[in-house]
């Protein structure tokens, strides 16, 4: 635990994925919320079928969805999201003529339903 997702489209060029997820990781054990072995698992995936708004413009997006477990307070659930969008918007140089939306959203997972074994190689 956590679980990190990044969706983005695929038409942020600039976007150096390896290294944004690694940086993400870095942040979140900097929060001291979560250990650094195998604790934090981050993905990435980028679209190259979506849509922003309905304007005739060049548009793209990241989104940032970080799943953890219940029992947090919102206080250090708005510290995650806002460190995460820095290291994002950090990551993501703007780029003339294409708008892009910036976002994460921190989501609870149920703690008494959540499952997990680690199978060591």
């Amino acid at each position: 635990m956590p679980h990190l997702h990044v969706e983005y489209s695929d038409n942020l060029k600039n976007l150096e994925v390896d290294r944004l997820l690694l940086r993400l990781n870095h942040a979140l054990v900097g929060s001291g919320q979560f250990a650094e072995e195998l604790d934090i698992k981050s993905r990435a995936v980028a679209l190259a079928s979506f849509r922003v708004g309905v304007a005739p413009v060049e548009r793209g997006f990241a989104h940032i969805k970080l799943a953890i477990l219940s029992g947090r307070s919102a206080e250090i659930k708005r510290q995650l999201s806002a460190s995460l969008l820095e290291v994002l918007k950090d990551a993501l140089p703007g780029a003339p003529g294409l708008d892009i939306q910036l976002c994460v959203e921190v989501i609870d997972i149920d703690r008494d339903s959540y499952s997990k074994v680690h199978l060591p190689g």
